[in-house]
Order: structure tokens, then sequence, then C-alpha cells
């Protein structure tokens, strides 16, 4: 065999760090003014504390800052960033993919040495001409042992945490984003109406799942023909299975008299949406409607309340003043809603908005929260099941853009199939 003179002839040759631009960027999910938006955003909390760069190495640090959403299959990721600079780090596994699809540089680590994505961040400071004394770290989504390899590779410089500022900027949404959710909650709506149709006496919930998610993703395909499709689901329940909010459908059949909980999740381009209504397989007994009603009255005093000015922790005490009303406080299983953006079932959560008792935030103009009552009723007992809704809502300078329009309560939700 012929060889030439910069043959690789072991393991120790081979390259720790690649440069893949392999075919030509694609279309992004925002603009360029949008990311440089966000980073500026960063780089001023990085100034205000005192960071010369920032190492985010989690699903929605990464996603947010730069489009990619990796899959880590085992490996590291991360997206660094400077006053100057931003540079994914990311697998050779995925080749040109993550330059391709993301805002900003980027450089490729390969497996040969199992401390070469350490040696990448270290790079990425290099040619940043960046000699890091105070590095912004993610330690809300950062495993101990891999910030002990991040220090280890900067032994000069103190790590400090920036997921909680960095989330605080994620909460007020920009146009460009609200757009993209406006489009989920409508998808959202599109999976809801598959599956009303297909609900039926012997259909199981994993086949009524599946004929939602095959509608979402088609509609998310069209709406978003330059992204990658992935990550949407559904979960529908029947019977005890409502119990819980996050329960993934099972081979169960649906049973007349059933209660149900739709549960859609479209994800366009790594943001989350969703859309929960309670249903009825047939007419339901008086006290499973009575029990119904109730929640519908909690989730439209909600729907009341969120505006710009409101109290996160106001809104919870209101509502649990409903609650207690009718004596189904204990019955209340979560929060009454949350914050959307770059998240989903496994990445992401904007733990600063969130409808609790012990959120002190207040809404803004920007906002997207969701209002979503449930309660609970055990096994064996009247009404028993899960009873839960859920809405969208986007906060603007004189009140709330409900941007779900799926119809809920008794009225709409009574399925005589």
């Amino acid at each position: 065999m012929t060889t030439t003179s910069n043959a690789v002839n072991s393991v120790s040759e081979l390259e720790r760090l690649k440069t893949l631009h392999n075919g030509e960027k694609q279309q992004l999910t925002f603009s360029d003014a949008e990311f440089e938006r966000r980073l500026t955003g960063l780089r001023q909390i990085m100034a205000e504390q005192g960071m010369d760069a920032a190492i985010l190495t989690s699903y929605h640090g990464i996603k947010y800052y730069s489009d990619f959403l990796y899959t880590t299959f085992g490996r590291n990721y991360a997206l660094v960033v400077t006053q100057n600079e931003s540079v994914t780090v990311t697998a050779n596994i995925d080749a040109g993919m993550p330059w391709r699809t993301s805002y900003g540089d980027n450089i490729v680590y390969t497996d040969w040495k199992r401390d070469n994505f350490y040696y990448g961040l270290q790079e990425a400071l290099r040619r940043a001409g960046v000699s890091a004394q105070r590095i912004g770290v993610e330690d809300d989504a950062l495993p101990l042992m891999v910030r002990q390899r991040i220090q280890d590779a900067f032994p000069g410089a103190e790590l400090t945490d920036v997921s909680v500022p960095a989330m605080r900027q994620r909460m007020i949404k920009s146009a460009e984003e609200i757009e993209v959710i406006k489009h989920g909650a409508r998808i959202g709506d599109l999976g809801g109406e598959a599956i009303k149709a297909a609900i039926r006496e012997g259909i199981t919930e994993y086949e009524v799942a599946l004929i939602g998610t095959e509608a979402m993703t088609h509609e998310i395909a069209r709406t978003f023909p330059h992204r990658e499709v992935r990550d949407t689901w559904v979960w529908f329940q029947s019977g005890i299975n409502t119990d819980g909010a996050h329960n993934w459908a099972t081979t169960r059949k649906l049973q007349r008299g059933d209660i149900l909980s739709l549960n859609c999740f479209p994800m366009t381009s790594g943001y989350y949406t969703a859309l929960e209504r309670t249903l009825f397989l047939g007419e339901p007994d008086e006290t499973s409607l009575h029990l119904w009603n109730v929640n519908v009255e909690v989730h439209r005093r909600g729907l009341e309340l969120i505006k710009p000015g409101a109290v996160c922790k106001d809104i919870a005490a209101e509502l649990n003043e409903i609650y207690i009303g009718y004596g189904l406080l204990p019955n209340r299983t979560f929060g009454y809603g949350h914050s959307f953006g770059v998240l989903s079932h496994y990445y992401g959560r904007e733990a600063g908005l969130e409808l609790r008792e012990d959120i002190e935030t207040v809404l803004e103009p920007g906002m997207v929260v969701s209002m979503e009552p449930m309660i609970t009723v055990m096994d064996g007992e009247p009404g028993a099941g899960g009873y839960r809704e859920h809405d969208i809502l986007v906060v603007g300078e004189d009140g709330a853009e409900n941007i779900t329009k799926f119809g809920f309560g008794p009225e709409h939700n009574i399925i005589d199939a």
C-alpha cells in the first residue's frame, strides 16, 4: 500500500480538533439581528459580573444563543462566548451539521483522547485571545464531574454561575420569538382537533397519541421547512392514567364513561408549546361534571388575572381561594402556570416565571405564560381522575393575548362517539 508523507500511522497522530465547515450555513430560526440581541444581553451580564468568558453547556443555553440543539449520546457540547466571539464546541460524530445550523463559529473535537472536549474549550478562548480569570458556567444544568474538568482545564480561573441572569434574559421574549410561539400554539390546536376526531371506544391511548403527533409534525414541517423536525410528542391519558400531568400513553383501551386528558406538545425548533384539555367519552356522572366545572372556573379566573403588573404569587393565592371554597385545595397537583421558550421535557425551565406561591416575579410585556390548573381525585373516590386545562398567554402593554383557541369545558369536550 502506498503512503504519503502526511499519512496518519497511529491513533496518537490523529487530530484532536477539526474545522468542518461542510456545505453552507443554513437558514436559522431567527434573524442574525435576533442572535446578536441575545448575545449582547449575555455579554452585558458577563461585563456586570466581571466574566471574561461564558461556557454554556445546557441544551437551552446553547440553543438560545446559537440555534444549535445538540444530541448528547454520552458526549459533551458547549457554546463559548467572549465579548467578541461565539463558538460552539461539538463532537466529530456530528460532522459539519452543528456549524451549518448555528450562529457563530464552530470547533469540532475528536474522540481519540478523552479530554479533547476540554482541549476544544481552551482552543476557543485561545482563538479569541482571552486568558480568562473568571468564567461563567450554568450551574443549574452542569454535572459536578464536568464542572471539575472545566476547572482543571482553566486552573487559574474562577468558575461562577451565569444560569440565573441568563434565565431572566430568556423570560422576556422578542417579537421573533413570540411569532414562533404563536405558530406552536396554532399547531397544538391542530393536534388537539386530530385527537378529538380519533377518540372512540376501544382505541388505545398510544394510537390516539400517534395520530396527534403525526398531525402536528406535518404542520411543523410545512411551517418551518428550513429547520430540523424533532421532539414533538403527545401525552394522551384515560381513566386512572389521567391522575398525573406527565403520564405517558399506554396500551389501555378507551372505555365509555372514561375521563380523558389530551396533551399536545409541538416542538418548533426547540421551542415548547402545549395544549391540554379534559374530555369525557360519553356523559360524565354528576360528581365528575361538578369537579370539571370547578376546575374550569379556576381556569377562567386565572386567564383574567394574567396581565402586566400582576405578581405570580398573588395569582396563585387568589386561585387557591376558589379551590378552598370547594374543599378541593388538597387535590391541587402543581403550580398554576409557567414560562415558555427554549424548553422541553428533558431540558430548560425558566423557574423564575412560574405561577406559584413562592415566586415574586412581576409579569411584564414580552413574557409568555400558561394558565393550567389541575386537580386529581384518587381512584375509587367519586369523580376519580385528573382534571386539567391549559392555555398560553402573551403578556402585552395593556393586557394579555390568549393564543390558544381550542375550546375547553363540558360544552366543548364531551365526546359522543
